[in-house]
């Protein structure tokens, strides 16, 4: 990949960007990484208190995906059949017939999907990883591209459930929006026009993402930021803190996710700080606290740093042959 065409797929995305934060005010980062980890054919989980923009970020998410969309909350007495569907006997034909779940969409919103009980999440799995369900025995495949987009609320415990690490590792990303900066919540409050996310003009669909997919593959990456993926892994594997560290699925995943950050960001190749930059959205929620730790009070994000600053990064030089590419 030549490094013009990298910038094309970067004006691509940039107003794919733009989109989405017409719906937002001040979110720029969040909003990337969300998109980003949707090119890539991850799910993203947005982690936040009530109030700061969660519903809305899927929201306009899904708007901007030229596809079907449907929400689903979760709560304490939803059924697994509720979300994936049921099979249902038709009086008038005398045959069995599949009723499909609010999982038949291109873009699912699990809206605090840590309400529902650990049986309901867990049908979730099958659908994430595999894009289809099972029910009474029949396999059923969803729509291409598929995206579930979960939120949840991390700090009102009561009549919640823990994701299990399972399900949690299904998911590309785990985000986090935070208040607002003063500038923004100022121009919130005051009333200033943001878009709806139903007045979103769809901007990529499912060939404009197949061809970035196809183009994100073809993005160079050294040998020596591999390794530096690697060595981070087998890291926290070792650490005194964690009693699980990275999985081979999430080296796996990283390995996507970062292809595709470089070609939003307009290069034809990889960078260590890109592995930098996407380590705590894409492995701190996969990390496991040693039961020391978690009564320590530390959190997997902070024990992500303190790895990222022990484990030295390649030097310059990784690009390799990536301008003839």
């Amino acid at each position: 990949m030549t490094a013009d065409e990298a910038a094309l797929f970067a004006d691509e995305f940039d107003g794919i960007a733009a989109s989405v934060e017409s719906a937002l005010f001040g979110k720029t980062e969040v909003v990337r990484l969300a998109l980003v980890a949707m090119l890539a054919r991850g799910h993203i989980l947005l982690e936040d208190v009530p109030g700061t923009g969660k519903t809305t970020l899927a929201r306009a998410i899904a708007a901007c995906v030229n596809g079907h969309w449907r929400r689903v909350q979760f709560t304490p007495d939803l059924l697994p059949s509720d979300v994936t569907g049921v099979t249902v006997f038709n009086q008038g034909t005398r045959e069995f017939e599949f009723h499909p779940g609010p999982v038949f969409a291109n873009v699912v919103v699990a809206d605090e999907i840590n309400r529902a009980s650990p049986k309901t999440q867990s049908a979730l799995l099958e659908v994430m990883e595999e894009g289809m369900v099972t029910v009474d025995g029949s396999r059923y495949m969803v729509p291409s591209p598929f995206l579930v987009v979960a939120t949840q609320n991390p700090v009102e415990m009561d009549g919640t459930y823990r994701l299990p690490e399972a399900q949690l590792d299904r998911f590309l990303v785990r985000l986090s929006l935070g208040y607002a900066d003063h500038a923004a919540e100022l121009a919130i409050i005051r009333g200033d026009r943001l878009t709806s996310p139903e007045d979103l003009t769809p901007r990529t669909g499912a060939e404009q993402m197949d061809r970035m997919a196809e183009a994100a593959r073809r993005v160079h990456v050294h040998d020596s930021v591999y390794e530096y993926v690697l060595r981070i892994a087998h890291a926290t594997r070792n650490h005194p803190a964690l009693s699980v560290g990275l999985s081979t699925r999430s080296t796996v995943a990283m390995a996507h996710v970062m292809r595709m950050l470089a070609l939003t960001s307009g290069r034809p190749f990889v960078s260590p700080e890109d592995v930098k930059r996407l380590a705590p959205p894409v492995w701190a929620h996969r990390l496991v606290l040693s039961p020391e730790a978690a009564v320590g009070g530390r959190s997997g994000a902070a024990v992500l740093e303190e790895i990222l600053e022990q484990v030295p990064a390649p030097q310059p030089g990784y690009t390799g042959a990536a301008a003839g590419r």
